[in-house]
């Protein structure tokens, strides 16, 4: 007994100074979200000087949200010391309570002046972007001239669906400089006109503009390389393309590997001369699809060759073979329910659920194997289910050398009937498996 009210006391002992500890934390907690708020409010002073009300509306309303948890928090601390009598568990849940509220109220601060500072950085590093938007406009026009020449060479080799991608990019290019440059002079006014809002948004469509025209004049620069790329490539499918229409002569000569030859050597033939304009990506695109679909039909007759397809006849042979099996299980279960467990049962209802999908899969020939697997497949789990419900039969079966006088005395724990029973009768019924149902009833 010493030893348990020592325990006990420890651990109250513990828990006092847990709870000290936290109206400790509760009340430094306060006192850091309190000075946040403030701290936060100065912040948003500054930044709706430079950014505006509407840049600024995150922060704003984030501190609206802080002040009424944190007013919560304050009078859950005046309620822990007021002169009304609080219990341990009142006063441990009301600190809980305020250091979660004044944890909660510094992490959205943080989070949203944090968001702000970037905002207010690009404000003051306004003037150097400005400066940096006209530099990169300036470098970028020297640029187009030579973009231009680019296409019309390109032209002469390509044809149009091919440069169609870069036929306009140096106009287009030319169009957002100068979008640019008038973004960028937008913003130095706005500035000036203390309309800090405006000249940010017109900074930054400026600064998209540059970096769209960048990314289109190097698209020009970067298609020729790309163009040259893809006629090397065409050369070498165009080669595989032959090969494999010879090697196709020895596959077997279904009617898909006479279409897909026909078909690659259509394209082959559509091939643009050497020397003329042609449009490298597109004929490449056409050739490796049509290579594929040779290989494909290829692999098909082969596999086919090898695994012929079952016939229908086959197949409806196994279907008949697998309703059979389910019939004899059907019917064996459900003679002898109150015997038979739950794995006998499962593998029925599996079987006769496959057996429903089978129907759908007879007519087409890509899925007459599919229909064969899921015959065998039925037929498997019928003899599943037959051979486990006739374990369970056996396993339920009185032992075959009672007598009468046996039964008597060991079925009297059990129903029992107005006479006595034969033993040879006994053993009759349960070999037998139509009178499974009165078998039920003797050993429910």
């Amino acid at each position: 007994m010493a030893g348990f009210w020592g325990r006990r006391k420890r651990e109250d002992e513990a828990q006092a100074a847990q709870d000290t500890h936290l109206a400790r934390q509760a009340g430094q907690a306060l006192v850091h979200a309190d000075d946040r708020i403030r701290t936060a409010s100065d912040e948003l002073a500054f930044a709706e000087a430079e950014l505006g009300t509407s840049l600024t509306a995150d922060l704003r309303g984030a501190l609206e949200a802080v002040r009424k948890h944190l007013g919560e928090a304050f009078q859950l601390h005046q309620l822990n010391h007021d002169a009304i009598p609080d219990t341990a568990e009142e006063l441990r849940t009301r600190n809980a309570r305020i250091v979660q509220l004044c944890d909660w109220a510094e992490d959205l601060l943080d989070e949203k002046t944090s968001a702000l500072a970037e905002a207010v950085a690009t404000v003051r590093r306004a003037p150097e972007v400005t400066a940096q938007v006209h530099s990169e406009v300036a470098a970028l026009k020297e640029q187009i001239p030579g973009a231009r020449e680019a296409v019309q060479r390109l032209a002469t080799r390509y044809a149009d669906s091919a440069i169609q991608q870069i036929s306009e990019s140096a106009d287009e290019a030319e169009r957002l400089l100068t979008f640019a440059e008038h973004g960028a002079n937008v913003s130095e006014r706005r500035r000036s006109a203390r309309k800090n809002e405006e000249a940010n948004l017109a900074l930054e469509t400026a600064t998209e503009a540059v970096r769209r025209a960048r990314v289109i004049l190097a698209a020009v620069e970067d298609f020729e390389i790309e163009a040259l790329r893809a006629e090397s490539t065409l050369a070498e499918v165009v080669a595989d393309s032959r090969s494999d229409i010879i090697a196709a002569r020895t596959a077997p000569q279904t009617s898909a590997v006479a279409a897909a030859v026909t078909a690659l050597e259509e394209e082959l033939r559509s091939l643009a001369p050497a020397g003329s304009r042609n449009d490298p990506f597109a004929e490449l695109t056409r050739l490796r699809a049509a290579n594929a679909a040779l290989d494909e039909a290829v692999a098909t007759a082969r596999h086919r060759a090898e695994n012929p397809l079952p016939s229908l006849q086959h197949v409806q042979h196994a279907l008949d073979d697998a309703d059979r099996q389910l019939g004899v299980a059907r019917g064996l279960i459900a003679g002898h329910r109150g015997w038979i467990g739950a794995d006998a049962r499962t593998r029925l209802a599996e079987a006769e659920r496959l057996r429903i999908d089978v129907p759908a899969l007879l007519p087409a020939e890509d899925t007459r194997e599919q229909a064969l697997a899921a015959a065998r497949r039925v037929a498997q789990l019928a003899a599943e289910a037959l051979q486990l419900a006739q374990r369970d039969i056996d396993a339920s079966r009185p032992d075959p050398g009672w007598d009468d006088d046996e039964w008597g005395d060991r079925g009297r724990g059990r129903r029992r009937g107005g006479g006595g029973f034969d033993s040879d009768l006994l053993g009759g019924v349960i070999g037998g498996l139509a009178l499974g149902g009165i078998l039920d009833d003797i050993f429910d």
